[in-house]
């Protein structure tokens, strides 16, 4: 998976649309290969990038949990500690 997309469920304050749209384009770019497509596929992988963030928003809103809602600072503090410790 592209390390790049990141979990968006079960954060406060939720996931921007911005966000969203960021994790759907490095999916796209992971599944097509590339990085910016050229001329002739560039509507198929605007589409793609399209459909894919309105699955992701669909997903998102209809996701359920008891869980208390993580912390985005707590959860980057928690990452740059495993970074860190694997690459010190």
């Amino acid at each position: 998976m592209c390390r790049n997309i990141k979990t968006l469920f079960n954060f406060e304050p939720p996931a921007t649309d911005d966000e969203i749209n960021a994790s759907a384009l490095q999916f796209v770019r992971k599944l097509s290969g590339f990085n910016k497509p050229s001329q002739a596929n560039e509507a198929a992988f605007d589409r793609a990038v399209e459909e894919v963030t309105a699955a992701a928003h669909r997903l998102l809103t209809s996701l359920h949990t008891h869980a208390p809602a993580r912390d985005r600072a707590t959860e980057a503090e928690k990452a740059k500690e495993r970074s860190r410790l694997r690459f010190g």
